[in-house]
């Protein structure tokens, strides 16, 4: 069947929209990048993230953007088919490269990073080439920020915005702040604030929260401050302090699972996947709040679970993986 883009037809479809690269993690963990004696590639890429998350939850996804017509990029498409990802929105650019990012874990897992994009193909995504019928078959589109720094991709990001709200699509969006890819820190902050108003599901980290809101209080208050009408759900992670959820009639906590933290990458795409999993067929979850602390707290655990395995795509949870974890965590 042509119809669907080679997706199957039970539950909705999430379609992630950005890049998709490659980041090098050093062998060793907490040293610097000129320290580290060698490097490991590991497929990532927020919003490709998002949709292996969705796809090894049982969810339905598909990913929009470009790739280098070289290794790397035919890798990376190669991955996502592996997940059940369906792979119909992606194109080759066979002038510039898969983008490549080297990334470092420092002693608390934290994360240091250095981009290889002078341009990459996912920066030369350019409208015309968006599919737009797998686009408008979505029930949720998906998105994060690095895809509105430079021409052509900013279009496309706009347009495919426009198409999926058009069709009926719940807007969802991760600004994933990375200041070193932009010309400056309020450009970056103009630029992820250009399009707010649009998504009904925002989620933020709160050194995002703080970025954003030039606060340095992770507050009911500060939160609220990014609050839009068209919003029905603001969440701000707080790391292995859980989150906070803000919605139009209620707000509050959900607590997080204690783990040993070996890498954060992909923690927040993992909470992001899950989330859009439980959402995706239900929205009215989002006004029910003891469905949605319910739905919060797997997706906590999807987050938690990523963070105790190097990497991001392969320390995606798979449904299993999730029962014996939360029935560990009763």
């Amino acid at each position: 069947m042509a119809s669907n883009n080679g997706v199957n037809d039970d539950g909705g479809l999430i379609v992630s929209f950005g890049e998709m690269l490659i980041d090098f993690v050093p062998t060793v963990s907490g040293v610097s990048l000129a320290e580290a004696p060698g490097f490991l590639k590991a497929p990532g890429g927020a919003p490709a993230n998002v949709a292996i998350a969705v796809s090894r939850l049982g969810g339905k996804s598909a990913f929009v953007g470009k790739l280098g017509d070289d290794e790397f990029g035919h890798m990376l498409a190669g991955i996502l088919k592996e997940n059940g990802v369906s792979g119909n929105g992606i194109c080759f650019d066979q002038g510039a490269r898969t983008a490549l990012a080297f990334v470092t874990l420092k002693s608390d897992g934290d994360r240091e990073f250095m981009f290889y994009r002078n341009p990459s193909a996912d920066m030369l995504l350019t409208p015309d080439e968006l599919n737009l019928e797998l686009i408008r078959s979505a029930k949720v589109f998906h998105y994060g920020s690095i895809s509105l720094i430079v021409e052509p991709c900013r279009s496309a990001h706009l347009k495919a915005m426009e198409v999926a709200k058009d069709a009926g699509a719940l807007l969802s969006y991760d600004p994933n702040l990375r200041l070193p890819l932009w010309p400056s820190a309020k450009e970056a902050r103009e630029q992820i604030m250009s399009i707010w108003d649009k998504a009904e599901v925002i989620k933020v980290s709160d050194n995002e929260l703080e970025f954003l809101t030039g606060s340095d209080k992770i507050d009911d208050e500060s939160a609220m401050s990014l609050w839009h009408p068209n919003l029905k759900l603001l969440l701000v992670t707080l790391g292995d302090k859980g989150c906070n959820y803000y919605t139009k009639h209620f707000h509050g906590t959900v607590g997080a699972f204690q783990v040993k933290a070996v890498d954060t990458t992909g923690a927040g795409d993992s909470f992001v996947g899950a989330l859009l999993t439980k959402i995706v067929d239900d929205q009215s979850v989002l006004e029910d709040e003891g469905k949605l602390k319910e739905i919060l707290r797997y997706a906590c655990a999807c987050g938690a679970i990523t963070t105790t395995k190097k990497g991001a795509i392969p320390a995606l949870p798979t449904v299993p993986e999730l029962d014996v974890f939360l029935n560990a965590h009763h």
